[in-house]
């Protein structure tokens, strides 16, 4: 038994195993599969098909089978059910008893001849109870709506390629987000990597200073000064770790998968080359707002409909009889027929629902414009903070390098006696705020050129 769960619980360690050294290209192709988000909002572009083909069928009508099954002894109902089922005869109508009193009447009987003319059929007014089953196929389809269908069919269409341009900026977005997992990441490591060569440093010079006090070169506060400054180091390394564990949870939580390890990313991010032109053809918000324009142009014509007639068709088959589906041809009835219905006065109602359509496209008229001036406004401001990063980093680079040569140089002379601990570790310091101020920069910089892409839909083309 515990053989059985042991050899089952190895077979099943690699599969709780989490991805390893995964590419930003395989991340990418791992979104579309599995975010979550992404799927939820394909769901809602699912149910805006449907919203369209539900309108789309109203252009074909309705059919429907009906299937009634009823008993009455109301005389109305009851010659009504033998009327329908084909059945009723001039008995129904009281013609046996009024044949009846005139043979008596004939005879002489005075009573007969009265009956005749003032006494109700009883057989007429008091029928027996009665069954009756109806089954009809009913037809109803709309000839004309003054093009009102076919407007709603087109917002519909409109309303669902919206939706799939909502899809595309939220993959955007996820994609953003990933980029950035993945550059934050390759970031910190890199972080991580220079805090342990220093601190590798850190640790011979502490060696150094602790074979120079033997010598009595140095002095105990020395040694502290390295200790204090080590751990200094340990608690920013501690961090950093923590940081990446946080973005790796992060960058899982997008895929749905459990990440161990990626492969890095360059810290060189190259920001693309746009237009104006580029912005107001490839922004999705700007494509939506067009569409939302469209939309507003097609309500209009919808609101006009209600100023024309509606013609409407119908056609309708079935039978009836006191036996279900009985001699159903034979007792088979059919009607067709059509309907024309035109609003003539409802106080200015539709008047006031077409002006409302016609200021609403108005308004979303400005909504684009503004939408393109806006973006755009945005673009330029992102495009200059990208120019100005570029120079910061280079700028913090060759900062970077400065301080790096300094340490060494005051590590020489600290070894020759010419330098205190104390500017030893303060260079070592200034490195240290140096190198983060570079990254920070780095990051920076990173961030505008991805979200530049995401405003130009780039990753919803690839």
């Amino acid at each position: 038994m515990w053989r059985f769960v042991a050899i089952a619980v190895i077979g099943a360690l690699p599969a709780m195993a989490g991805v390893k050294n995964l590419s930003l290209s395989h991340a990418l192709g791992m979104l579309d599969e599995k975010n979550i988000e992404i799927k939820v909002s394909q769901y809602e572009e699912t149910m805006k098909k449907y919203d369209e083909l539900s309108v789309e069928g109203m252009n074909w009508g309705s059919a429907s089978i009906t299937l009634q099954a009823l008993r009455s002894n109301d005389a109305g109902n009851v010659f009504g059910f033998k009327l329908q089922s084909r059945e009723a005869t001039f008995g129904d109508f009281g013609a046996q008893e009024f044949m009846y009193n005139m043979g008596l009447c004939q005879g002489g009987n005075m009573q007969a001849c009265a009956d005749m003319y003032n006494k109700p059929p009883h057989d007429l007014n008091f029928p027996a109870p009665r069954n009756h089953f109806v089954t009809k196929l009913t037809y109803q389809v709309p000839l004309y709506t003054g093009g009102k269908l076919t407007e709603y069919q087109t917002i519909t269409r409109k309303l669902y390629e919206m939706s799939k341009l909502d899809t595309r900026k939220l993959r955007n977005e996820k994609i953003f987000q990933v980029k950035k997992a993945f550059y934050d990441i390759t970031l910190v490591q890199r972080y991580i990597y220079n805090l342990r060569k220093i601190r590798r440093n850190m640790v011979k010079l502490k060696k150094t200073i602790l074979a120079m006090k033997k010598e009595g070169y140095t002095k105990k506060t020395d040694v502290l000064e390295v200790e204090a400054r080590l751990a200094k180091v340990d608690s920013m390394l501690n961090q950093a770790k923590l940081n990446k564990d946080l973005a790796y949870q992060f960058l899982s939580f997008l895929l749905d998968s459990e990440v161990d390890s990626i492969r890095p990313v360059s810290l060189l991010v190259k920001a693309p080359k746009v237009s104006r032109q580029d912005v107001e053809r490839m922004n999705i918000d700007i494509q939506k707002a067009k569409m939302g324009l469209q939309v507003a142009e097609h309500a209009i014509k919808t609101e006009k409909a209600n100023f024309l007639p509606t013609v409407g068709g119908f056609g309708e088959y079935g039978s009836a009889d006191n036996t279900l589906w009985n001699d159903f041809a034979h007792k088979s009835f059919w009607t067709v027929g059509m309907q024309v219905q035109m609003n003539i006065f409802n106080g200015g109602s539709d008047k006031a629902k077409l002006e409302k359509a016609r200021v609403r496209r108005m308004k979303v008229a400005k909504q684009v414009e503004l939408a393109k001036k806006g973006i755009w406004l945005q673009v330029r401001k992102m495009l200059t903070e990208v120019k100005s990063l570029e120079y910061d980093i280079r700028s913090e680079q060759k900062q970077l390098n400065l301080a790096r040569e300094v340490y060494k140089t005051y590590e020489e002379k600290y070894k020759e006696g010419l330098a205190s601990i104390t500017d030893l570790l303060v260079k070592q310091s200034i490195e240290l705020e140096v190198l983060l101020k570079y990254l920070q920069v780095a990051n920076k910089h990173s961030e505008k050129v991805f979200e530049l892409e995401k405003i130009l839909d780039l990753g919803g083309r690839s």
